[in-house]
């Protein structure tokens, strides 16, 4: 039997509200594996008590059961001690509530090794990348900011951040600095439940992406000849924007052929 199918630990978390929450976690290698902005690992917690991994159920090989999901990176690859996530609670989600029931020092399970293609090799360095991004969405694009921010990765790196309200827009402060110190950064927040403050916009994110509002925040259109779209968060997002942006000439990658219209489906 497998004594103990976890391998790493909870070092930090910074609940934003009571549904969103960041996270570190180290691996008790004390290594975060390589990985490149844009990738994601599993996480998972034993299938019973979160505590007590000999309550879990068994495979017919004496295995310990894991739930796991995938986590999109929010950390630099340079940081190497922990790893960062941003994480939503889906009270009906089979690990989520049980990841909130767990405090810095309690044990989980992380994979060994980084999956996904959602990077930056997607898009030559000469372009605009317009990253578009609902909830926790935004950790990849966090990411790629902190590892490539002045490494001349694109023209211009117009970041889309939509929310319910204002207290979801993780990164914020950090975001909105990087904006004033490097100006090939430009950071739309979006806001759909509540009145928008300065700063702010009203809506989905579509309301970013209207022809004469994204010219006049950034100074430059967005046209399928100058920018590369990355799209991360809810599927009804990507849809909904995929559909909009194919409409004025963007297409989407497809598994024979690289597009200027990128996203990675997580659920």
């Amino acid at each position: 039997m497998e004594t103990d199918p976890l391998n790493a630990t909870l070092l930090e978390r910074h609940d934003l509200t009571d549904r969103l929450s960041i996270v570190r976690v180290q691996p008790d290698t004390g290594r975060v594996p390589p990985f490149r902005p844009g990738q994601f690992f599993r996480l998972g917690l034993p299938r019973g008590a979160a505590s007590d991994p000999k309550s879990a159920g068994l495979t017919h090989t004496g295995r310990v059961r894991m739930t796991r999901r995938a986590y999109s990176v929010a950390s630099a690859p340079e940081v190497t001690a922990w790893a960062e996530f941003f994480v939503v609670l889906v009270e009906e989600g089979r690990l989520t509530p049980r990841l909130w029931e767990i405090v810095p020092g309690d044990r989980l399970w992380m994979d060994s090794e980084a999956k996904g293609e959602f990077t930056l090799e997607l898009a030559p360095p000469d372009r605009d990348l317009v990253m578009v991004a609902t909830g926790t969405g935004i950790a990849p694009f966090v990411s790629m900011l902190r590892a490539y921010r002045g490494h001349g990765c694109w023209r211009r790196f117009v970041l889309i951040h939509g929310v319910r309200r204002a207290a979801e827009l993780a990164y914020r402060a950090e975001i909105e600095t990087m904006a004033r110190e490097d100006r090939s950064v430009v950071y739309i927040p979006i806001v759909s439940r509540e009145a928008p403050v300065a700063g702010e916009l009203r809506g989905r994110v579509q309301a970013a992406l209207e022809p004469g509002t994204y010219e006049h925040i950034v100074g430059a259109p967005l046209t399928p000849d100058q920018c590369d779209v990355f799209l991360c968060g809810n599927p009804q997002m990507i849809d909904d924007v995929e559909e909009l942006l194919t409409a004025r000439g963007f297409v989407a990658d497809t598994h024979q052929r690289r597009g200027n219209l990128h996203f990675e489906r997580y659920w």
